[in-house]
C-alpha cells in the first residue's frame, strides 16, 4: 500500500509529486512553497522549516510525513512520537537530487515516472555542461546565499555552477552542508580571490547588486567593476529538487554566458 495523505515539509517533496501527477496524494504542505504556484491555492499549509505546526499535521491524518536535512529533526521526533511515519531525506549534491527523485517515486508506485523525470533532468544538465564547454573562458564565480553574515553556496550550487561553465571560488566551503560552516568572517577573502561574476540568492529577500558593491574595498573585484552581478531567484536554487536542475541551471548559465559575451 502506497501512502496516500503526504504532508509535505519543504517544497522539493511537493514539486516533484506534482511533476510526477501525485499531487491528489498531499494533503499538507509547507508555508514557503512557491513551486508549483497552484499547490499554495490548492493545499493547506502547515509548517515552516524550523517549525511545524504539530497539531495541524496530525489533524490531517498523514500516512507519510516528508521533510528535509537534520535541521528539521525536531520535527520530525514530535512527529515520530506521536506515532507518524516521517522521511528525512539529507541530499546535498546534484546526483543527490536525481536520487531524491527517483526514491520519492518509487515511494508513491511511480518508479517509472520517476525515472522519465531523472532522466529529463539528467539530459538537460548534460546539454548545459556542452554549452558550457564551447565558452573560451571559464569565469571565477562567487555565489552568495546570505549577506548578513556573508554565506556562500551550498554543494548543490557550487556543482551547478560548475556545469554552467564557471569556478566557484570557495570549492572547499561548498562541502559544508550547514549554512554556519559557510560564512565568511569578512569579505577580505571575496576580495582576494577576485570573482569575476558575482550571483546572489538571499533567501526570503531580493538580492541588491548595489548593496554588494558598495561594500568597502569590493570596487577593486573584478565582477564589481564591470557590473557583473546578478541575482537568481532563491525558489529556483536554495531548494534541492528539481527547480534547481532546470531553471536554476539554466539562470547561472544565463548569467555565465553575459558575462561570456560582455568578454567578446
Amino acid at each position: 500500500m502506497y501512502p496516500s495523505r503526504i504532508v509535505c515539509l519543504t517544497e522539493e517533496p511537493t514539486e516533484v509529486l506534482y511533476a510526477l501527477g501525485q499531487e491528489h496524494r498531499i494533503v499538507g504542505i509547507s508555508g514557503f512553497t512557491v513551486r508549483p504556484p497552484r499547490a499554495r491555492k490548492e493545499k493547506p499549509k502547515v509548517s515552516a522549516f524550523t517549525s511545524a505546526r504539530i497539531g495541524e499535521i496530525l489533524k490531517l491524518e498523514p500516512d507519510l510525513v516528508i521533510g528535509f536535512s537534520d535541521i528539521q529533526a525536531d520535527i520530525a521526533r514530535d512527529l515520530i512520537k506521536a506515532g507518524v511515519e516521517v522521511w528525512i531525506s539529507n541530499h546535498r549534491s546534484v546526483d543527490g537530487i536525481l536520487g531524491y527523485i527517483r526514491r520519492l517515486a518509487g515511494m508513491v508506485g511511480q518508479a517509472a515516472a520517476g525515472e522519465v523525470l531523472a532522466q529529463q533532468a539528467e539530459a538537460h544538465i548534460a546539454a548545459v555542461r556542452a554549452a558550457a564547454a564551447t565558452l573560451p573562458r571559464r569565469p571565477k564565480v562567487y555565489f552568495e546565499e546570505w549577506d548578513e553574515p556573508l554565506i556562500t553556496g551550498i554543494r548543490w550550487v557550487g556543482e551547478l555552477v560548475r556545469i554552467a561553465g564557471g569556478d566557484d571560488i570557495f570549492p572547499e566551503l561548498t562541502q559544508h552542508s550547514l549554512a554556519r560552516d559557510r560564512i565568511l568572517a569578512d569579505g577580505s577573502e571575496v576580495i582576494r580571490r577576485a570573482p569575476e561574476l558575482i550571483l546572489g540568492s538571499w533567501c526570503g529577500k531580493r538580492f541588491r547588486p548595489e548593496q554588494v558593491a558598495a561594500r568597502p574595498g569590493w570596487d577593486a573585484i573584478p565582477a564589481v567593476r564591470d557590473g557583473q552581478l546578478f541575482e537568481i531567484k532563491s525558489p529556483i536554487i536554495l531548494q534541492p529538487g528539481p527547480a534547481a536542475l532546470f531553471d536554476g541551471l539554466d539562470a547561472i548559465h544565463a548569467a555565465i554566458l553575459r558575462w561570456a559575451r560582455r568578454e567578446d
